[in-house]
């Protein structure tokens, strides 16, 4: 498995087959990466989630994307930083989610956005942590997928991610890429 990070916007991912939405509870347009997603894929994917909201705290749905280049969408509901209890171990068990998700449905490459940072209040430098812990936990198992993209949305972010990766798993792409 292989791991980037990137300044950049989650729906411009043409080259994975699926992103992962940070969603809120109802699976709704909101603002955030839930807004960016669900503008870009169009009113087809909040209908579609209707049935399935409310999504549990650190739980994953797989959807198709829908007018998005990417053909899949994994929906992951992470903890408020203030809001809930255990936020740390939410976001974990969100991030692990989305990657067992990606695995049983045989996805190769997907971009996850810096998840938990914007309206659920973690701090960024906790957040990428967290997430370089998570994908080392599933870097060790078996899976179909080649290629986590993380896409942040600053450079000094994207080093905060690159550095908690390096430090955790020493498994990071040498070849950067920052548009």
């Amino acid at each position: 498995m292989r791991f980037e990070v990137l300044v950049g916007n989650i729906v411009k991912q043409l080259d994975v087959e699926a992103v992962v939405n940070s969603a809120n509870a109802n699976l709704r347009l909101g603002s955030g990466v839930a807004g960016a997603i669900h503008t870009a894929a169009g009113p087809r994917l909040e209908e579609f989630c209707k049935p399935f909201a409310p999504l549990e705290l650190g739980s994953a749905l797989i959807t198709p994307g829908f007018d998005l280049p990417n053909k899949w969408v994994i929906h992951v509901r992470s903890a408020h930083y203030i809001n809930n209890a255990e936020p740390e171990r939410y976001m974990s068990f969100a991030i692990l989610s989305a990657l067992r998700v990606a695995q049983q449905n045989s996805i190769k490459s997907i971009a996850l956005p810096a998840i938990g940072t914007g309206m659920f209040k973690f701090p960024a430098l906790l957040a990428s942590r967290i997430t370089a812990r998570a994908l080392h936990l599933f870097s060790g198992n078996s899976s179909p997928i080649e290629l986590v993209r993380i896409c942040v949305p600053s450079e000094e972010m994207r080093a905060q991610y690159q550095s908690a990766l390096e430090l955790e798993t020493g498994l990071i792409d040498e070849q950067q890429i920052s548009t």
